[in-house]
């Protein structure tokens, strides 16, 4: 390996082959380091003995600077996230920041409301999500594409490669849209009350007991799945809002809407929804007659069916 100058002291072209190699891996150095300096030896002497300082200096100055040169020998990007992965890069933050961060921000603000904040507080609250939440989605999928770039996975593996089916299709209609944002508003209002009657049992019984509206049994169980289809059904109602609906998307929507409607029919079925305690305090010992949970069933699935029905409608519209 040949000797290289790390002072100031050197020739102008040994300080600029010590730039150029430390900042490449060291099994690459000596050779990069000798075609370096054969490369700036022979453009100078092409250009003739006079002055060869300043012809020096000029050769250097064409060939750029050593941290780019470096770059290359390399093959190492210099951009946090090269031309590569910048188009999958930012179609996902779009999305992201389109869809799930809306979600976050309303569900926050639902549960502010529920708490019986101000409507100062309220407002600071979502604009605090925004910017934290928002701040967090930008910061760390920028740091997952940056780890990519720089571990030479192809750009047409993250997020397969670009094709004309890519391309934006025509834009949502007005009016689906505003019935999809009103679907995000209801079903994470559904999720907030849910969550808010179980932490704060809002009921007071008569012996001044504190009591859920809900079982509280279904904790244990059934409450899980119904709350998974909401919030699929939050996630799926924002996607509808801001792009085409398309059958894939209908396909995981009926999905969502299974997760919820057929754990809460089911529960309904067995008069297994609201906390015996808060029935028999609330009707003053007055039995619900079964038709009324039977229809309240038949309803559940109705609705539910007809929101897959409609899904799958929009899909082919």
């Amino acid at each position: 390996m040949s000797k290289l100058h790390a002072s100031g002291t050197g020739t102008l072209t040994d300080r600029y082959v010590v730039e150029v190699v430390r900042r490449i891996p060291t099994g690459q150095r000596g050779d990069v380091a000798d075609e370096l300096r054969a490369t700036i030896a022979d453009t100078i002497e092409a250009r003739g003995p006079a002055a060869p300082e300043t012809v020096e200096r000029e050769v250097l100055t064409e060939m750029g600077d050593p941290i780019r040169l470096a770059a290359r020998y390399a093959d190492r990007p210099l951009a946090l996230i090269g031309p590569r992965l910048y188009p999958t890069y930012v179609r996902l933050l779009t999305v992201l920041l389109s869809t799930v961060l809306p979600v976050v921000t309303t569900t926050s603000a639902v549960l502010d409301v529920l708490d019986g904040q101000g409507v100062g507080e309220v407002i600071g609250g979502a604009v605090g999500a925004v910017f934290s939440v928002g701040a967090q989605m930008i910061a760390w999928l920028t740091v997952v594409f940056a780890l990519i770039e720089r571990s030479g996975k192809r750009a047409d593996t993250v997020g397969g490669a670009w094709t004309p089916d890519d391309l934006p299709e025509r834009r949502v209609p007005k009016e689906r849209g505003t019935a999809a944002y009103a679907g995000v508003a209801w079903h994470a209002l559904l999720i907030a009350l849910i969550v808010w009657q179980h932490t704060a049992q809002p009921y007071q019984s008569d012996a001044g007991t504190r009591l859920d509206v809900l079982n509280p049994g279904l904790w244990s169980g059934w409450i899980w799945p119904i709350l998974a289809g909401l919030v699929s059904l939050v996630t799926l109602d924002a996607i509808r809002a801001v792009q085409v609906w398309t059958r894939s998307l209908a396909i995981w929507s009926a999905g969502a809407q299974a997760a919820f409607t057929l754990p809460l029919a089911w529960v309904l079925h067995r008069q297994e929804l609201f906390n015996p305690a808060f029935l028999s305090d609330a009707n003053g010992g007055w039995q619900t007659p079964q038709f009324v949970y039977t229809v309240a069933v038949v309803g559940v699935l109705a609705v539910g069916a007809g929101e897959v029905v409609k899904r799958f409608r929009e899909a082919r519209d």
